[in-house]
C-alpha cells in the first residue's frame, strides 16, 4: 500500500479534495494504515479504468517493460486456452477448479494463486454482468507470472458470483499478467469485446474453440489501432 492521497490525486488527475470525498463516499478502494490512507496502485488504476476516467500517463510507466509489445486478446487466449464443463457449484469451487486448468508459468504456486483470486472476489466481485466474470489478481506482481494469459472456462453449473445484475455466472475469463501494463491493456480490451453483442452471442452458444477465436478476432479488430 505505497500510494498516498497525494499520489492518488496525481495518478487520477483530480484534486486531493476529490480523493477525500470519494473516500468518504466509500467508492474508492482504500486502506487505513497507521491512521493514514493508502492505496494499492494496481487496484486504484483498475478502479479508474473501469469507470473510463482520465489517468495520468505516469500511471502506466514501467521502464523495464515499456519496450515490450502489448499482446492481443487472441494471443493471450491462445496462450491460456478454452476449457469446457468446469465443475463447482459455489464461487470457491468454480475458482478452485479453474485454477487447476490454468496454463501457468513455471514457479507459479496454484494454491497461492487460488487464494489471491478468492481474496479479489471477496474484495469486490469480478462479475461483469450477463453471466460473465473476469477473475484476476488485484495486483499482477503478486503472482510472478512471466507471460500474459487469458483463460476462458465454461462452467458446468451456473454459479453465484454476487453480480450486480443478479445473474449467475456461466463463463470465466481468468486474466494473468506479468506486469500492470499488460494487465490493464488486456482488461480494457476484454471489457470492449464483452460489450460487443455479436461476441457475447457466440459465447452464449458455447461453440468450439475455432468459432470463439474467429469471433474474438472480429471483435478485437474493431478496436482502434492505437489501443
Amino acid at each position: 500500500m505505497n500510494v498516498s492521497v497525494k499520489d492518488a490525486a496525481r495518478l487520477l488527475s483530480v484534486s486531493e479534495k476529490t480523493i477525500y470525498r470519494w473516500i468518504q463516499q466509500e467508492i474508492l478502494p482504500v486502506y487505513k494504515v497507521h491512521e493514514t490512507y493508502r492505496f494499492n496502485r494496481a487496484e486504484l488504476i483498475e478502479w479508474a479504468t473501469s469507470r473510463r476516467m482520465g489517468i495520468s500517463p505516469d500511471a502506466y510507466a514501467e521502464p523495464e517493460t515499456d519496450s515490450l509489445p502489448l499482446p492481443s486478446l487472441a494471443e493471450a487466449l491462445e496462450a491460456g486456452g478454452v476449457f469446457y464443463r468446469i465443475g463447482g457449484t459455489t464461487r470457491e469451487e468454480a475458482l478452485s477448479e479453474t485454477v487447476t486448468h490454468l496454463r501457468l508459468s513455471d514457479g507459479v504456486d496454484r494454491t497461492y494463486l487460488y487464494q489471491v483470486l478468492l481474496a479479489r472476489e471477496r474484495l469486490a466481485s469480478t462479475a461483469v454482468g450477463g453471466g460473465v466474470a473476469v477473475p484476476h489478481p488485484r495486483n499482477p506482481a503478486l503472482v510472478h507470472a512471466t507471460r500474459a494469459t487469458v483463460t476462458l472456462c465454461f462452467l458446468e453449473n451456473p454459479v453465484d458470483f454476487c453480480a450486480l445484475d443478479g445473474k449467475p455466472v456461466t463463463m470465466l475469463f481468468t486474466l494473468i499478467s506479468p506486469t500492470l501494463r499488460f494487465h490493464l491493456h488486456l482488461l480494457s480490451k476484454l471489457g470492449f469485446v464483452l460489450a460487443a453483442p455479436g461476441f457475447r452471442r457466440v459465447l452464449g452458444q458455447q461453440p468450439g474453440r475455432e468459432a470463439i477465436f474467429t469471433a474474438l478476432q472480429r471483435a478485437e479488430a474493431r478496436l482502434a489501432p492505437a489501443s
